[in-house]
């Protein structure tokens, strides 16, 4: 299940430590909609750097201190929302690498095992950790391929809801309009030999998703599971006949 993530919007660890019991070996972490703040933050992505699990941070805003903040904190990459055009992309996702590729600046710390670091340290972290382009506006997919040409980016998220209403859809649907978009990025990622990350909650968006060459497929958000958890005791009830 290397290919796989799971989506937490918040901090729970006995979540995190069933889903890791589960074989799940990969979070994406959700902090424009959740409820992390840079405390917990810091906790919890030390907690996942015990367990041996690979964190992407859905950071709050497109800026340099939140972009910082996570990779700091020791997450190994981390999705960027609101991206508009090429040029905002270039002048934000600089602060996810180190010079002279970015600007990414100096923190030390659990990065490099709180000690000084070596000479090819900064090169060797540029090159672990992962800046995803997050692609739902009408702007960053007009310049969806510049985007991803950047040194900066090294890969993609398409953001399909906030995408579809960019678009003037409305509610995202998978339809084909919908499909359109999200073939154009993951043609954009693989031409530029780089990742694209599909969150692909349903079978059919799953399928779309393997078949476009998606590098990693985030299957199912914290509520999700819980609910389909609390649902599934439910029907056991009603077929015991326990409960109406």
């Amino acid at each position: 299940m290397d290919n796989i993530a799971l989506w937490m919007s918040q901090p729970h660890y006995g979540y995190l430590e069933i889903a890791r019991s589960c074989g799940v070996k990969s979070l994406v972490l959700e902090l424009e909609h959740g409820t992390f703040d840079l405390a917990t933050l810091d906790q919890f992505l030390a907690f996942t750097r015990a367990l041996g699990i690979p964190v992407i941070t859905k950071i709050i805003a497109p800026n340099a201190e939140s972009i910082q903040q996570a990779l700091d904190f020791g997450s190994d990459g981390v999705i960027v929302p609101h991206i508009l055009g090429v040029d905002h992309a270039r002048a934000v996702t600089k602060a996810a690498k180190y010079p002279m590729t970015g600007v990414r600046s100096y923190a030390g710390g659990r990065v490099f095992g709180y000690t000084r670091p070596a000479s090819d340290a900064f090169e060797t972290e540029n090159a672990r950790t992962k800046c995803y382009a997050m692609i739902e506006t009408a702007e960053s997919l007009e310049d969806v391929e510049k985007i991803i040409a950047l040194e900066t980016v090294d890969g993609l998220f398409p953001g399909p809801s906030d995408l579809a209403l960019a678009r003037g859809r409305g509610a995202y649907s998978f339809n084909d309009a919908d499909r359109a978009d999200l073939k154009r990025i993951a043609r954009a990622a693989r031409e530029a030999g780089k990742d694209w990350v599909m969150p692909a909650w349903t079978p059919a968006e799953r399928a779309f998703a393997l078949e476009e060459g998606a590098s990693l497929l985030v299957v199912a958000t914290q509520t999700m599971t819980l609910r389909a958890g609390i649902m599934n005791t439910i029907n056991t009830l009603k077929q015991e006949k326990i409960v109406a």
